[in-house]
């Protein structure tokens, strides 16, 4: 990503300012606030120290004719910043940066951000959707929940924002509703959705039907099956799909429904195998093999490790406790941004934490993180 490019897609939203009364650029704050955030920054009074630090090295990207704002005009300022606008400007960059292929699959999660509660009540902590390309491992957008609503309001707004078309789009079972699935049709992408007991009458009809087919395969050896290894502990998982939708009555009610399918797992530990078996069950508008939903399931829990885990290990999320007026949700997006940066960075072969202390080393490399030379 050039200079022109960031410039391009971020130096155009709105300042609500006064603007004979503004001292420092809208752009310059939120360059110096991503750039702060690369280099491992995480609160307001850090992001202003960087800002001291590496003035010279700011200014060969934007002026700070006035120097370094305060944290405090730095909270306000980002706070100020309208959400709606942030997130079109993100997926409009990612649209042009990082192009999604055909069948790959993109997993859309929700997390919480712990530390961004109203501090008089310690409640309404804000909840973020992503959209994550598990190909890819970028964020390809965002969008926060309402505090009287859930992701099954968000998701498609985040559903609006995103290219996604001839993508498998993958959620968990809070996504599965008939709405969420029209949409991703709507967006000519194909939907994965996990099936549990919200959707009732489905759930038992698919249940009912997979029941004897497990049996079957399991006795003529057909059942496709795979293991996973991780130090003390083996999972085994078998798949089954079927594409047989005469026997689930309530199917004919879901768009394009086409597969069913579940995903049957137990552990081994220390040599001791677990009597208890996991049952996963999935509902799909694309022609899925045993072993494409078992491989497409494992894919969307790529935004764990990939997107979750790091804002939550290497970025401190849940520590960090910015709270004011927008700036939580804000500061979310501009993490994304970062975490994406980071991980397309990949001369230095380490973790987003150590990339970003390298960041605050070297501004050369801080360079290039953010501009891709």
């Amino acid at each position: 990503m050039s200079q022109l490019q960031l410039f391009k897609y971020f130096s155009n939203i709105d300042d609500p300012r006064q603007q004979g009364k503004v001292v420092h650029k809208l752009f310059d704050i939120l360059f110096l606030t991503l750039s702060a955030v690369i280099a491992g920054c995480q609160g307001w009074e850090e992001i202003e120290d960087f800002g001291h630090d590496r003035l010279d090295w700011l200014r060969k990207f934007v002026s700070f004719e006035n120097g370094i704002p305060k944290h405090d005009t730095i909270a306000r300022v980002i706070s100020t910043i309208n959400m709606s606008t942030f997130q079109s400007c993100f997926s409009k960059w990612m649209q042009d940066c990082h192009q999604v292929t055909a069948g790959q699959v993109i997993a859309i999660d929700g997390k919480r951000l712990k530390g961004s509660f109203n501090q008089s009540d310690r409640k309404n902590a804000i909840h973020m959707v992503s959209a994550f390309a598990c190909e890819n491992g970028v964020v390809l957008g965002q969008q926060k929940t309402d505090c009287k609503s859930n992701e099954i309001t968000a998701i498609p707004v985040l559903l609006d924002l995103l290219e996604i078309k001839g993508c498998l789009v993958t959620i968990d079972a809070m996504g599965c509703q008939k709405a969420i699935a029209q949409k991703i049709l709507d967006k000519e992408a194909n939907y994965l959705l996990a099936l549990k007991g919200n959707q009732p009458m489905l759930f038992s009809q698919v249940e009912k039907l997979l029941g004897p087919e497990i049996s079957r395969q399991c006795q003529d050896g057909t059942l496709f099956q795979e293991a996973d290894y991780q130090r003390n502990r083996e999972e085994y998982r078998c798949s089954i799909v079927t594409s047989d939708m005469s026997q689930i009555p309530a199917s004919a009610d879901w768009p394009m429904l086409t597969t069913v399918g579940v995903i049957i797992s137990y552990r081994k530990e220390k040599g001791k195998v677990s009597k208890e078996l996991n049952f996963r069950y999935y509902i799909s508008s694309a022609t899925l093999t045993a072993e494409e939903l078992a491989a497409s399931a494992r894919e969307h829990w790529n935004i764990e490790n990939g997107l979750h885990w790091k804002l939550d290990v290497g970025m401190k999320e849940d520590d960090c406790r910015i709270r004011r007026n927008g700036a939580p949700e804000i500061m979310a997006g501009v993490r994304h941004v970062a975490v994406n940066r980071l991980q397309s960075e990949t001369s230095f072969k380490k973790g987003v934490r150590a990339k970003q202390m390298k960041a605050n080393r070297n501004t050369d490399y801080l360079e290039k993180v953010i501009f891709g030379k």
